[in-house]
């Protein structure tokens, strides 16, 4: 099954983070967020894959060609401006030619999620679109989609509704799987008030015309909308993935202390008397100065954590 991963966002919630690179390339644990979305979807037996990008973003062309593990089963496709997701979606229309899944690049879904999905997609009575929905609480049902449903179908989808309009608690996630039936229905979306082309009415088009919209439920999500949210889900994959070995490149003074999960990349310098974790992420090209002390915090590229000085619970970045 074709994969469409929508990487074309700005992340301007994540500003100053994004000032140097996109949202799709933040790191979690080393590996771009893209990439771990990516992952996810390979475990549920996405093959291939078409990454939509903006035209600016020349990291995230750069990693494809040459660093990612999904390089030669991935085709980038340019969005030429940022106009929603039904937008994002019709430019990859000329490479899709049967069912698709549709992800964002900054949503993940509990392990195994994805697999799940697409095995309800191929035993279900002929859907024609399944979303991904969660609950949320009544102060989060204005901010996303809204679903109604009967027994498990989709009756419709409500954008950001006040929680007294809204016809559940459920809130459609950026995660789908579509028949080709939903690309008929893209062009006819208008622009919303945010000035974007929204793939929920092209979704309500295809509940009202053609039917057959399924619901997959998920208990939770980590989503990427800011530093907090940076800090979080490597904060997760640290505990997960850890411990980790100290690769070579790295100069690390001969004092200086690691507690696990601490994931230290090629190109850190680590001074004398640092203390440096539990659940600390630290890419390639920053600096600890002597006797700073590092805990539950992500250290970006051209960050520097100045000499005796305590970060906790922080991103840091160049």
């Amino acid at each position: 099954m074709l994969g469409v991963v929508l990487a074309a966002g700005a992340g301007t919630r994540l500003k100053p983070l994004t000032d140097a690179r996109s949202k799709a390339m933040m790191p979690v644990v080393g590996v771009p967020m893209v990439e771990r979305v990516m992952r996810d979807l390979a475990a549920g037996v996405v093959e291939d894959f078409v990454v939509v990008v903006h035209p600016a973003d020349a990291e995230i062309a750069r990693h494809f060609a040459s660093e990612s593990a999904f390089r030669s089963r991935v085709r980038l496709v340019v969005q030429p401006r940022s106009a929603g997701m039904a937008d994002a979606v019709a430019c990859a229309d000329p490479l899709v030619d049967g069912d698709f899944v549709v992800a964002a690049c900054d949503n993940l879904v509990e392990e195994g999620a994805v697999a799940r999905l697409i095995d309800l997609w191929r035993e279900a009575e002929s859907p024609t679109a399944m979303l991904t929905v969660m609950p949320v609480d009544d102060e989060d049902i204005y901010r996303t989609g809204i679903v109604g449903l009967d027994g498990e179908w989709v009756t419709r989808i409500v954008e950001k509704p006040s929680p007294e309009a809204a016809p559940s608690n459920l809130a459609s996630l950026p995660l789908y799987v579509f028949s080709p039936a939903v690309l008929r229905y893209l062009d006819d979306v208008s622009l919303s008030a945010r000035g974007e082309r929204e793939l929920q009415s092209a979704i309500q088009m295809l509940i009202e015309r053609e039917g057959r919209v399924r619901a997959f439920h998920v208990r939770g999500r980590m989503d990427l909308t800011s530093a907090a949210d940076l800090l979080a889900i490597n904060r997760c994959y640290l505990a997960s993935d850890g411990p980790f070995k100290l690769p070579e490149g790295v100069a690390i003074a001969p004092d200086a202390r690691f507690i696990q999960p601490v994931c230290v990349e090629p190109g850190v310098s680590v001074g004398r008397g640092c203390v440096v974790g539990p659940y600390v992420y630290a890419e390639r090209g920053c600096r600890i100065e002597d006797v700073a002390t590092v805990r539950d915090s992500v250290l970006l590229r051209g960050s520097s954590v100045p000499r005796g000085s305590a970060l906790a619970n922080d991103v840091l970045h160049g």
